[in-house]
């Protein structure tokens, strides 16, 4: 058996989710489809973090075990042949036998998008979330500092977590404005069940002026999920990438780069290869 790991990216907006259900309408399922039949032998995969309905991906990483013996622009060009428009792969590497997409992953990296307009922008349905109240940029910056460093993050799981430990280490929390887009970066060793956009939730009290920003320390001190903003819109969440050890050479992600691509706004990228640099 050969192990084969893919840099996958998707449009969230028509899928349930990463993860398989039996009627079969994840992005797990259509990719396992078209890996089955690629290799026509059944194929399961394992990925860096499983997505929520309605949430992107810039590079999703994923691996497989396969006895199909393929070169690797094959199983890029193969795979995107037999998958949806809103799926593709952006690469394939073979890697060693002790690569886990999962377990391998030092860090996770997620971008959101978020556009502060008067009305909605139909043309941007899905790919950015939309508020109406204005947002004020330097207190959810001062917000986001006090989310630095390890913390027990319980105000902000679900209640349907699963996570053994609440306890997350966060070494990046950055937030960007041009013009009516603002962008949030999150890297973190990890995160929890719908953590991300329950963060997001407060964070965007807090730029609406709803709550001040000492509100974040408040919340992370008193743990508990009912005192906290609801959940945030899952649009314009994005998975923008995951770190692992250089032993592996898997390619790095560009998140600011297709970001760029879908709106024509250009967010710092130096901000963003510090983080992809950040070793645990």
């Amino acid at each position: 058996m050969t192990r084969i790991a893919l840099g996958v990216c998707y449009d969230g907006t028509p899928w349930l989710g990463w993860q398989s259900q039996p009627d079969g309408r994840t992005v797990q399922d259509v990719l396992e489809q078209a890996l089955s039949r690629f290799a026509a032998h059944p194929v399961q995969t394992i990925c860096a973090g499983r997505t929520d309905t309605g949430v992107h991906a810039l590079n999703q990483t994923v691996h497989l075990d396969t006895t199909a013996a393929r070169s690797l622009e094959s199983w890029v060009r193969g795979l995107n042949a037999l998958l949806p428009a809103s799926v593709a792969v952006q690469w394939a590497r073979e890697v060693p036998d002790d690569f886990h997409a999962r377990f391998s992953a030092q860090q996770r990296h997620y971008v959101y998008l978020v556009r502060q307009s008067r009305v909605r922008s139909p043309l941007m349905q899905g790919r950015a979330a939309w508020v109406y109240r204005t947002l004020e940029l330097a207190p959810m910056q001062e917000a986001a500092r006090q989310l630095l460093g390890e913390h027990d993050f319980s105000a902000f799981r679900s209640s349907q977590c699963q996570a053994a430990s609440p306890v997350r280490r966060m070494s990046r929390v950055q937030i960007e404005q041009q013009g009516d887009y603002f962008l949030f970066s999150f890297s973190a060793n990890a995160f929890l069940h719908h953590m991300i956009r329950n963060l997001m939730g407060a964070l965007i009290y807090i730029g609406q002026g709803r709550q001040p920003a000492s509100w974040i320390a408040q919340l992370l001190a008193r743990r508990d999920r009912r005192l906290s903003a609801p959940t945030f819109d899952a649009s314009g969440l994005y998975l923008a990438g995951v770190d692992y050890p250089p032993v592996f050479d898997l390619p790095p992600a560009d998140p600011y780069g297709q970001l760029s691509d879908l709106t024509g706004l250009r967010f710092g990228q130096e901000g963003w290869q510090a983080a992809m640099a950040a070793v645990f």
